[in-house]
């Protein structure tokens, strides 16, 4: 996949999903803005960039507030003269049961993701505009954010919100030629060793190269950092240009496209529905077939 000329922007990137996908970008020929709010870690993956023949700057940066922002837009244009792709990577995790979350642990969560990812993909979305030429936001999303997931209140939250976003910017900026899709990545990373039915398959193959087994990456499509990666590159190119306001699954050997939700039952009365109207018509018309909830593949691991 050809990238040369692009300049794209990776949160997030210095270790873990953010650093694949900055390295992949780069070698697809892009310059990429590293960022993370660890220098070392920023640094890093700027010299992997660059040792390969790439173009890469960091820039140290906690993302979710808009002087961040704004600083990684300038870091592109100042540096490599313009931005064509903002990718929405930083994350965090602060997981409790919805009894024991504190005020603290939601909103770190839902600033950095949410609000980063709004701050972020809004000064990019003003520079693709001014500059003319269309451009590429590709925000993280999550399985959690599709399904819900035990102890993530503000993790799912704040990914069901960024999927919302995806589709509401994906109409807003069409006209300016600029594309919002979301990537839903499932992959072994620091977040998802803390997964207790992930941890010891990551564990074996961080500490001793054993490859991923099969049931996780073709039966559950969870895989590496990497495997994830070209659905970035390929997002981020030519020839997405048509795909527009999607939510794209990717992990292991598996590729899926996530549905957006929509109605799947109805039921009508003359004069409208009262409680004990619905509680009479459930069972037999909208509520026959409930839909379900939380990421089936945990729950078939944990099982």
């Amino acid at each position: 996949m050809e990238l040369t000329g692009k300049v794209a922007v990776v949160t997030g990137s210095g270790r873990g999903l953010g650093a694949a996908y900055a390295l992949a970008l780069a070698a697809s020929g892009a310059a990429v803005v590293v960022n993370d709010v660890d220098a070392d870690a920023a640094e890093q993956t700027v010299k992997q960039i660059t040792a390969a023949g790439g173009r890469a700057v960091p820039v140290v940066a906690a993302v979710g507030d808009s002087a961040s922002a704004d600083a990684l837009v300038a870091a592109a244009v100042d540096g490599f003269g313009r931005l064509d792709v903002m990718v929405t990577n930083a994350g965090i995790l602060r997981d409790r049961v919805l009894w024991k979350m504190t005020d603290e642990d939601f909103d770190d969560v839902v600033r950095v993701h949410l609000r980063g990812t709004f701050v972020c993909a809004r000064a990019a979305a003003v520079r693709m505009r001014e500059q003319g030429g269309g451009g590429r936001l590709i925000l993280a999303g999550s399985p959690a954010g599709q399904r819900g997931n035990f102890g993530q209140t503000n993790y799912a939250a704040a990914k069901a919100g960024i999927a919302a976003m995806v589709r509401t910017w994906a109409m807003e900026l069409s006209r300016a030629g600029i594309t919002v899709n979301a990537v839903i990545p499932n992959a072994a990373t620091a977040m998802t060793k803390t997964i207790p039915a992930f941890a010891p398959h990551i564990d074996a193959w961080e500490q001793h190269g054993t490859p991923l087994p099969d049931f996780l990456r073709k039966g559950i499509g969870f895989g590496t950092a990497e495997d994830v990666a070209g659905a970035v590159v390929f997002l981020a190119s030519d020839a997405a240009k048509d795909v527009n306001g999607q939510c794209v699954g990717i992990g292991g050997d598996k590729l899926t496209l996530w549905s957006h939700p929509e109605e799947v039952a109805a039921a009508f009365t003359d004069g409208g529905w009262s409680a004990d109207a619905i509680a009479t018509a459930w069972p037999t018309s909208v509520g026959a077939e409930p839909q379900s909830y939380g990421i089936a593949a945990l729950q078939q691991l944990s099982s």
